[in-house]
């Protein structure tokens, strides 16, 4: 019966990540529509750390009654399960509700970094090896496998430096502090446009349609450090399916809107237009898929 008036009180959506950050934006986004839709409030809490396997493992042991939802990336649901040591499945214990963008990620530097493109990204690193530093989100983030994978791709060495978000990182970063970060176009969008970050290629297969003048890290050379990353919409497992469709049907509702589709794009993001069961098998393929990655690379959490 309680399921027929779902949600009747307020929901809460857990993120992995610092307030600001493309994740936090993302799921801001959905619990302003959610709450207008559903008329209940839906309040956003920031558990940030351990690559996004804080606010998952929270969401995990929830009730499993629809009131606790996880904005989630690959980052914390096919990358980290294979570096740390977590108390929870996320494949069993996080039920998937729907995708909601994928994104590319972006090489930055910090706008005084003396580099013009990835070739001299190159050359500065080769002849300062171990001393040009790299932020990420976490270790086992997209930001953290790209930045191993560009290092064995381009035959340099450069040193990892993990925050709890994107948004710390940033201020590394102006602070020139650290040099460069693999970050997802969601999360420095707005340092590209502001003229803080210098974008030197895109990690995608192609072009960002927000960054046509930046050419992917493929054209520059180093097709193997190709990296996206997707966001989507979760909750906790065991969750009834009544619920969970009703959460499906609204997520896909939302993502239809004219100004979400347009914040999405304007994010360098393509918004999720897949199934709740395509997007369950893209989940568990891609839980896979990193995991060979990590194995084959012998990638080791710091």
């Amino acid at each position: 019966l309680a399921q027929d008036g779902y949600p009747n009180r307020t929901v809460r959506i857990l993120v992995g990540a610092n307030a600001g950050g493309g994740t936090d934006i993302i799921a801001r986004m959905l619990g302003e529509k959610f709450a207008d839709d559903f008329k209940q409030p839906f309040v956003v809490e920031n558990r940030p750390g351990a690559s996004n396997t804080i606010a998952a493992d929270v969401t995990a042991k929830a009730p499993a009654d629809g009131y606790t939802l996880l904005v989630a990336t690959n980052t914390g649901q096919a990358i980290a399960p294979h570096m740390l040591k977590l108390a929870f499945d996320p494949l069993k214990d996080l039920a998937p509700v729907g995708l909601v963008v994928v994104v590319p990620n972006v090489l930055v530097v910090g706008d005084k970094v003396p580099v013009k493109d990835v070739k001299d990204l190159v050359a500065l690193a080769k002849a300062k090896p171990g001393e040009i530093r790299y932020a990420s989100s976490g270790v086992g983030s997209t930001q953290h496998i790209a930045g191993e994978a560009f290092d064995v791709a381009a035959g340099i060495k450069t040193v990892h430096v993990p925050y709890k978000g994107s948004s710390q990182a940033h201020v590394d970063i102006l602070g020139g502090n650290v040099e460069m970060m693999f970050d997802t176009t969601s999360s420095a969008m707005s340092q590209i446009k502001a003229g803080k970050f210098r974008p030197l290629a895109v990690t995608s297969p192609q072009r960002s349609p927000e960054l046509p003048n930046v050419p992917t890290i493929a054209e520059a050379g180093y097709p193997a450090a190709e990296m996206t990353t997707w966001y989507g919409l979760f909750v906790t497992g065991g969750t009834p399916k009544p619920v969970v469709d009703r959460l499906a049907a609204e997520l896909k509702r939302v993502l239809a809107l004219p100004d979400v589709q347009a914040k999405l794009k304007g994010m360098g993001g393509e918004p999720g237009a897949i199934g709740l069961a395509e997007f369950a098998e893209m989940n568990r393929a891609e839980y896979e898929r990193f995991g060979k990655l990590i194995r084959t690379a012998n990638i080791k959490a710091e």
